[in-house]
Formats: structure tokens, sequence, C-alpha cells
């Protein structure tokens, strides 16, 4: 069994990487964060490292070959520009991050709920209005692991697939933004290839759908 999480380094102090650090905190985690400059090297030491920063600035991250990095961001137009390698639905997200990242071990997660819902509506595990949260990866110990983070982070962990699943959960689906509870958003992963995006992904990865 792989050890669990006892550390979390996070890149990005905005809204997301705070709110992911008061969580990690309060699990009784040792957290490290920095934000757009700063010491690197405390934060890729980490038993994972949390990248909540703008997709913008993926090329200009710090070397994390070998790490079990979570892969929070999301590719918003309106705040990175126009980047014509994420707008491809052939490939998710976090698989142009993972290629980008060499050596790194990517799982995507932490991404899709909202910001108040990281604040404020983490939940014990006996409490009925626990959220779910998603998580794609394509190894299967470093997804439980991350399952495990989740979970003891406040969420209920449901799994989406590989990491090319991932594309189930970003923005412009029914998963994003719907702090969902665990059946809930496991359905919404389920329904997603019957959505208008979900065909125009499966299209482009040749699936039939």
């Amino acid at each position: 069994m792989s050890s669990p999480i006892s550390s979390l380094g996070i890149l990005g102090a905005g809204r997301i990487g705070r709110a992911i650090a008061a969580l990690a905190r309060d699990a009784g985690l040792a957290v490290e964060m920095v934000g757009s400059t700063g010491p690197f090297e405390t934060v890729v030491r980490a038993d994972a490292v949390v990248l909540a920063v703008p997709l913008s600035r993926l090329d200009t991250l710090p070397d994390v070959s070998g790490a079990l990095v979570i892969d929070a961001m999301n590719y918003w137009w309106e705040l990175d520009g126009a980047m014509a390698r994420f707008e491809d639905p052939s490939t998710s997200s976090s698989e142009i991050v993972a290629r980008s990242l060499r050596g790194a071990r990517v799982v995507k997660t932490l991404n899709h709920l909202s910001g108040y819902a990281l604040e404020e509506l983490a939940r014990a595990h006996s409490d009925p209005e626990r959220l779910g949260m998603a998580v794609a990866g394509d190894d299967e110990a470093d997804r439980d692991r991350i399952c495990a983070l989740v979970d003891a982070l406040g969420f209920t962990p449901v799994v989406a697939g590989a990491l090319a699943d991932g594309v189930r959960f970003e923005p412009l689906t029914e998963a994003f933004g719907a702090d969902a509870d665990a059946e809930e958003l496991a359905d919404m992963l389920a329904r997603f290839w019957d959505s208008q995006r979900g065909r125009v992904v499966a299209r482009a990865r040749g699936h039939a759908r």
C-alpha cells in the first residue's frame, strides 16, 4: 500500500491555493505555499505538489521531475488569452500539462469545485451533504493516494478514470462548478459523452458514441 500524503506543496497563492492550503492544514498536513515568485525548493519536495496558478504560466513552472503533481488548473481564455493547444478537443488540458512537465506524475483534481465550496463546504464522512470531487490519473497507485488526500480534505473522491478523462470535469462541462454530492457527480461524469461537449470530444478522439 502506498504511503499517505503528509506534506503538500502549493504553487499559487490565489484564492484556490489559499483554500487548499487551509484544508490541508486542517487535515494535519505540513504545507508549503508560494506565489508567483518565491523559494520553490521546499514546495517541490513535498509528497504532492498542487498547481494552482493560471494555466498560461505552465511553461514557467519549476522543475517537478519525479514529483506527484495535482493539476488544479483550468483553461480560461478570458484570463489566459487564447491558447490553441488547450482548445484541441482531442486531448485534455491535464494531458498537455503532463507532457509539459516531463518526469512528473500528474493527477487531475481540485479544479472543478467553486472557490466557495473549497473554502466553506468541506464536510466529515458522516455528513449527508458532503460534496464529491472528481479525480483522474493514469497511474492507479498515484490516483489512490490523491483520492485519500481528497477524502482527508473533506470531500468524497469520485474516480473519473485515466488522465484523458479529466476532460469530463473541465470548464464547459456539467460537472464543472456543480458542487454536487458524490452520486450526483458520478452521474454527471457518466452523462458527459451524451452532452454537446462530449460529442465534440468523442468525434475529435475518433470514438463512436
